[in-house]
């Protein structure tokens, strides 16, 4: 018996006796589905589809600049963080990784520095950051230098601990190991012939949204009183770790007003991103309200480079018609689709990222735990910082401890060492400094929130030994000839003035002395060991 034939019509499939419904295949919105799936089927994408060269073109030129940033910031201080006189050495932590992880220290703790970590080989590192970095803002070889990029700061993440463990840092990784999946091919691919895989857009899309939900859901999910009640801004400017001039003037706002920016940024975190799986053009609006955000942000607070990679990385909600405009989107013309095997590896690579992100999110976030197999693959990549999770200020400082130290040459007359960046001297304005990155000015401000951490005792060692490298990280040592024979750390409470008071004093602070946070030490003369 013949098989019936099977007419096609405008995309849809349909039998001689099913006539009688040959109607819907007319009505607009079955149209527009048949010829969707017939383009996905046939590969042949329309003019009027979204297309992302131009988005890729600016967002891996923009991840170079902040590559060079990072590099640059870290590169003025690598010294007296991780060098041989430094605060942390590297040397030092891949020796006790070496003692703890053994024939798994490589798998637990993965670096280049293993190979050699001496002082010029951490300076070396960091110029070899920025030359790689202005490569890739030239457009050259997009690929290999993402991908030594990505494994050179994530040597320096890996093995330096304490002053590489900011969100942007592990963003910055994250970032771009996403990247790699749109990167054209090429010596010097330019816009590049094919569009990037969509399965690679919508990670990068799933990467917004989750760097701005999860910030939002985890201030909701903390219980802390001051989102509850929305009074979160009106401490935030006070107590965040670097303000900015900006900063103070918006700690003067009245409360109504601190109350309304409090509900906004929630709006931005909580709701807003939502729209990233909207239709084409919620999409595009989402972008302007959450970098409105990172706006707001970097104009009153000092966050290195994370702003800057948080405006970049929502460069994927856009496409290329709004940035060319219809007319010059039109006369570029329909990209050539990415096909065969290397349209399969991209794809299963992105649902795989998908897949473990999403495992994380659950892990932090969700009402129970991913499957087994999940966690114990979220668990193995911990070394390589880059399937994260993200949630900055979930529960809000109100008080502002500062640590000032201070040294002497005999036990009662104290002088105080002055921060580049943190408050110090209360005449001193708050001062703006990013896209760069004081490391050891941040970490003061998380260690006066608690106990003393080890590297503080080490750093007021370094301070005692007059270590050259740690002096270069401060503003001015009082002790200019000699190190001082104590060394001791004594906490603040500092609090903004209103505008009368620096009006009339010209005050930006007011401080009050709390108590000693770290008692007076010396080192002997037989040995480098604090007492």
């Amino acid at each position: 018996m013949s098989r019936k034939p099977v007419l096609i019509h405008d995309g849809l499939v349909r039998a001689p006796n099913l006539a009688a419904l040959g109607w819907l295949a007319r009505l607009p919105i079955l149209r527009s589905v048949a010829a969707w799936v017939e383009r996905r089927i046939t590969r042949r994408p329309s003019a009027s589809q979204p297309r992302s060269r131009v988005v890729r073109w600016l967002f891996l030129r923009s991840l170079g600049a902040v590559h060079y940033l990072a590099f640059a910031s870290l590169g003025s201080q690598v010294l007296g963080l991780h060098g041989r006189r430094g605060i942390l050495p590297i040397r030092e932590r891949l020796e006790r990784a070496r003692y703890v992880f053994g024939p798994k220290r490589y798998q637990a703790v993965p670096s280049i520095f293993w190979v050699d970590a001496s002082d010029a080989t951490l300076v070396r590192a960091c110029r070899a950051g920025k030359l790689l970095a202005a490569l890739l803002v030239l457009g050259v070889a997009p690929r290999p230098v993402l991908l030594l990029l990505w494994a050179l700061y994530l040597s320096f993440v890996s093995a330096s601990g304490t002053f590489l463990s900011f969100q942007w840092d592990a963003l910055l990784l994250e970032s771009s190991l996403h990247a790699l999946l749109i990167a054209p091919r090429g010596l010097r691919p330019g816009l590049g012939r094919e569009d990037p895989p969509w399965q690679a857009v919508l990670l990068l899309r799933w990467h917004v949204f989750r760097l701005y939900y999860e910030s939002g859901l985890a201030k909701l999910q903390s219980g802390d009183v001051t989102w509850k009640n929305r009074t979160a801004l009106g401490y935030h400017y006070e107590t965040q770790p670097l303000p900015t001039p900006l900063g103070w003037y918006a700690h003067q706002l009245p409360r109504p007003v601190q109350r309304l920016s409090t509900r906004l940024a929630l709006l931005c975190e909580c709701i807003v991103p939502f729209l990233v799986f909207a239709p084409r053009r919620l999409r595009r609006f989402s972008f302007w309200p959450l970098a409105g955000l990172q706006a707001g942000i970097a104009a009153t607070g000092n966050y290195g480079f994370f702003n800057l990679l948080t405006v970049v990385l929502g460069s994927w909600l856009l496409d290329d018609e709004p940035l060319l405009g219809k007319t010059l989107f039109r006369a570029t013309g329909p990209a050539r689709p990415m096909r065969g095997v290397r349209r399969f590896v991209i794809g299963a690579a992105a649902g795989l990222l998908f897949t473990l992100t999403l495992g994380a999110h659950l892990e932090r976030y969700g009402p129970r735990s991913p499957p087994g197999i999940l966690s114990r693959m979220l668990n193995a990549l911990v070394p390589i910082h880059s399937v994260n999770t993200y949630g900055l200020f979930s529960v809000m400082t109100v008080r502002r401890p500062e640590i000032v130290i201070e040294g002497s040459d005999d036990g009662d007359r104290w002088l105080e060492y002055e921060f580049r960046y943190k408050p110090t001297d209360p005449r001193r304005p708050p001062p703006w400094v990013a896209p760069h990155q004081p490391r050891l000015d941040w970490q003061m401000w998380f260690a006066a929130l608690g106990p003393p951490p080890r590297w503080f005792v080490a750093f007021l060692a370094r301070l005692l030994e007059g270590s050259p490298e740690v002096l270069a990280l401060l503003q001015r040592c009082p002790f200019p000839d000699r190190p001082p024979r104590y060394v001791r750390a004594v906490l603040y409470e500092y609090r903004m003035t209103d505008i009368e008071t620096r009006r009339r004093t010209g005050m930006w602070w007011e401080r009050e002395q709390l108590g000693l946070y770290f008692p007076a030490i010396t080192i002997t003369k037989t040995d480098s060991a604090p007492v």
